[in-house]
């Protein structure tokens, strides 16, 4: 049976990284599945760098699975707002993931397994552990750049000691130097001066269902804060009209330097108070600097659900 294989809208490298190990997996596993990794969006700079160094093409992108498929597996996300448009057409047979769970459900009993790492790929090491299923060197280095991404190369406070330990395992398999390479994997994915402010927006954004509101929180990661604020005008203006075209009551946008840890928060639309509220702070021309703060999954989200 064909399943398509994918993680959340607006990719990043742990979403199109899972899609594919999990497809592999599967594939080992069961030779009636035909599982195919898919993507939702184009890779991010970041991706792409990894792709490129480890030469493994990106996977297609779809739009919608129902015209070609009855069943399908879901990585890196749960949430259907952060799915493929036609999600309710299709038949979710597995999810993997490491985030909240919330507007999910099924007609079917399923495979679900989610547990709180910093990275769903650290979960899919298991799988392959488990199953005594041998990864192949590249998918190995694959694999490891979607932790230190996720992790900003431990940085994050999501960062929990398998995913240290699987970025260590992996790189063996890999031969790669994860810390010299991890540096320069994330500052590829800083490159955003080519970058429209339309791409800026959607490159790593979710959407949250909060208090009746549609909350969007985008990151950038940056080496530098000023590059990108000197963009300010034309990054509201985005945000704005993407906001009005979609239904956006509430956009942030975190842009966090992974030198140092910190991170810059731009807040359009309303209720703005609320955010205030989450974080203890008055904003200033709608922004405010958030020391420490990398995670959008438990830095950011969690505070504002609070609020609401």
């Amino acid at each position: 049976m064909k399943e398509l294989v994918f993680g959340h809208k607006s990719p990043d490298t742990d979403a199109i990284v899972a899609a594919k190990a999990f497809a592999y997996l599967q594939n080992q596993l069961d030779s009636d599945i035909d599982a195919e990794a898919v993507a939702l969006g184009t890779p991010n700079e970041e991706t792409k760098f990894v792709l490129a160094h480890f030469a493994t093409e990106a996977p297609r992108v779809v739009t919608e699975a129902s015209k070609e498929v009855d069943a399908v597996m879901l990585v890196d996300h749960n949430e259907a707002q952060q799915s493929i448009a036609d999600i309710k057409d299709v038949t979710v047979t597995h999810v993997v993931d490491h985030h909240r769970i919330a507007n999910f459900e099924t007609a079917a009993p399923l495979y679900y397994y989610a547990e709180s790492v910093g990275c769903t790929s650290t979960i899919i090491l298991k799988l392959f552990k488990q199953n005594n299923v041998k990864i192949p060197a590249k998918l190995a280095g694959l694999m490891l750049s979607a932790i230190i991404s996720d992790t900003l190369l431990f940085k994050s406070p999501t960062t929990t000691p398998a995913d240290e330990a699987a970025v260590k395992e992996l790189a063996k398999i890999a031969d790669v130097d994860y810390e010299t390479y991890g540096l320069e994997m994330l500052k590829a994915g800083t490159n955003l001066g080519s970058k429209s402010e339309k791409e800026l927006i959607d490159a790593d954004a979710k959407s949250f269902e909060m208090g009746g509101k549609t909350v969007r929180i985008d990151q950038i990661n940056t080496v530098d804060l000023t590059e990108v604020f000197a963009r300010e005008a034309a990054l509201r203006s985005a945000i704005e009209e993407e906001s009005k075209a979609e239904g956006y009551d509430l956009f942030l946008l975190m842009v966090t330097n992974i030198l140092n840890s910190d991170t810059r928060l731009l807040v359009v639309g309303e209720p703005k108070d609320v955010v205030e509220n989450a974080f203890a702070v008055k904003l200033v021309d709608d922004k405010v600097d958030l020391p420490g703060v990398v995670s959008r999954k438990k830095q950011v989200v969690p505070p504002l659900e609070k609020a609401f």
